[in-house]
């Protein structure tokens, strides 16, 4: 019962939320920046929005000539 009134004071639950969200962080740091092909694949996807561009580009030059 003790452990439930000491994570119901404010001054206690803080730092222990501060932790959990910075062991959070560097996990998902650690997970993004480690691994080769992990890298290699969230290389390519720095150009999927640019890929919905060409895509459209094309369907329209396409509509150009066949209207």
């Amino acid at each position: 019962m003790d452990l439930i009134e000491w994570f119901s004071k404010m001054e206690n639950t803080k730092p222990l939320a501060l932790v959990i969200f910075f062991v959070t962080f560097v996990a998902i740091v650690l997970y993004v920046f480690t691994g080769k092909k992990r890298k290699a694949r969230f290389e390519s996807y720095k150009d999927i929005p640019f890929q919905d561009d060409e895509r459209e580009s094309k369907e329209s030059e396409k509509g150009k000539h066949n209207g």
